[in-house]
């Protein structure tokens, strides 16, 4: 009977010791160390996240995440470049290019970093740092008709018009129906005085693609050959996109002085004032 009841004495003990072993870890908070591996993942999950919230228009967000991926993943190029997209849509250059020096540190053999260095570089009129940018990354991605189209449109703004028309026509052997080349075209040879050649061009524009610019084009182009159409292609084109009844608008889309000049003639026509009005009070 001795023997028995010191059993149970000892059992007892066990489990009293047992279950305050399971009392005591039940206390203690357990934390989770993620791997490198993981934290990697994570970041490249809110780098996307930062882009669609760009693309979606939502700047300052984006921003905030694109900062929070970088802060966790320093060594990765495209986090960089998403980065500074969303510093460019927030209006933040000297930053913007801050981020594409640090994606160049870890890659320099991405020709969107160039690419994106002449777009900031283009939007600060600091035309030569751009010119420079491009044909760096055009070293590394010769095909990029984008890149070449842009490396035409710096040369449009230098009026040399000779040198931006045989750009476009570059980017156009690469892609035939990319319709901003055949307008920018179309640019290049009114301020040239070839009314006829910027006539087809902007027609063959619109045939790709029903756009306010080269309408708005097509229509300066007609002021003086048929009016009647003229006026109708302009009401197309301020319906489209009112902005193109600013001359400073139509400036940042790089339409040179005579153009300009047509195009001004022609929005003072009074069987327009209607649409200039409306189309004013849109853009204010």
């Amino acid at each position: 009977m001795k023997n028995f009841i010191k059993k149970i004495i000892c059992l007892s003990l066990i489990s009293f010791y047992f279950f305050k072993v399971e009392q005591v870890k039940s206390l203690v908070p357990y934390y989770y160390f993620p791997t490198i591996k993981n934290l990697d993942k994570e970041s490249l999950s809110i780098g996307r996240n930062a882009y669609q919230l760009l693309y979606f228009g939502q700047y300052e967000q984006s921003l905030n995440l694109a900062k929070l991926a970088v802060k966790i993943n320093k060594k990765n190029e495209k986090l960089w470049l998403i980065l500074s997209e969303a510093q460019v849509a927030n209006k933040l250059y000297k930053e913007a290019l801050y981020s594409l020096e640090n994606a160049e540190k870890i890659n320099s053999n991405l020709s969107e970093i160039y690419f994106a260095k002449s777009n900031i570089y283009f939007k600060i009129s600091k035309l030569q740092s751009a010119k420079t940018a491009l044909e760096t990354g055009l070293s590394i991605a010769p095909n990029s008709y984008k890149a070449i189209f842009q490396l035409g449109n710096i040369f449009l703004m230098k009026k040399n018009y000779s040198e931006a028309i045989k750009l476009f026509d570059k980017s156009l052997k690469i892609k035939p129906d990319f319709w901003q080349a055949i307008n920018n075209q179309g640019l290049a040879y009114f301020e040239k005085n070839n009314i006829n050649l910027s006539i087809k061009l902007f027609e063959k524009a619109i045939s790709i693609e029903e756009n306010a610019e080269p309408l708005l084009g097509l229509a300066s182009c007609l002021r003086m050959k048929d009016i009647t159409l003229a006026l109708e292609l302009a009401k197309k084109a301020l319906i489209k996109d009112p902005n193109y009844v600013n001359y400073n608008y139509r400036q940042e889309q790089l339409w040179g002085e005579k153009l300009q000049k047509s195009t001004e003639i022609l929005l003072q026509n009074e069987k327009l004032q209607t649409d200039v009005i409306l189309a004013k009070s849109k853009i204010n």
